[in-house]
């Protein structure tokens, strides 16, 4: 009986087959640490609302001492939202297109955007993150799936993260 357990295993471990508890998932880093600390990051998405689904373009400026912007574009190039949110976690929407208000862009957009760029987002954080590129956001009420298309490292320009200024591009 013994001898016939030790074929089978022997056969199973021939085959590619290993007990579970001899398998270690390789755990993937947080997305914030795949991007250099100064960058400029282009993204698509789908948002999908109540079963609706919305394409989007989001074009990251991310400055380790300055901190995050977002523009968020239509397919036609339309702003819808544009975001600073600032080392200490101060937020300033500088612009809010319908579909989008303030609040909403304040609260869940700028939440969603250190949720993938910050690592100390917190833990209200609903990230997965599928691949090194791919990562989806789904909180109450909505669901974010974001590709990274490119990363641009570098310093970005100051005036990206004026808040004073509107931060004009």
């Amino acid at each position: 009986m013994r001898h016939n357990f030790l074929i089978l295993l022997l056969a199973l471990l021939a085959a590619g087959c290993t007990p579970q508890k001899f398998i270690v998932p390789t755990p993937l880093a947080h997305p914030a640490t795949l991007f250099p600390a100064d960058a400029f990051i282009t993204q698509r998405g789908v948002l999908t609302v109540r079963g609706r689904q919305f394409t989007l373009n989001g074009y990251v400026a991310k400055s380790k001492t300055r901190g995050l912007r977002l523009i968020m574009t239509e397919n036609f190039g339309g702003v819808l939202a544009d975001v600073l949110v600032k080392p200490d976690g101060n937020v300033f929407v500088l612009k809010a297109a319908p579909p989008f208000r303030p609040a909403w862009v304040k609260k869940y957009i700028a939440a969603d955007l250190q949720c993938v760029f910050v690592d100390r987002a917190g833990t209200n954080c609903p990230l997965q993150m599928l691949s090194q590129t791919h990562f989806v956001i789904e909180r109450r009420g909505y669901k974010l799936d974001l590709r990274t298309v490119e990363v641009k490292p570098g310093v970005q320009p100051a005036e990206m993260f004026d808040e004073k200024s509107g931060g004009k591009p």
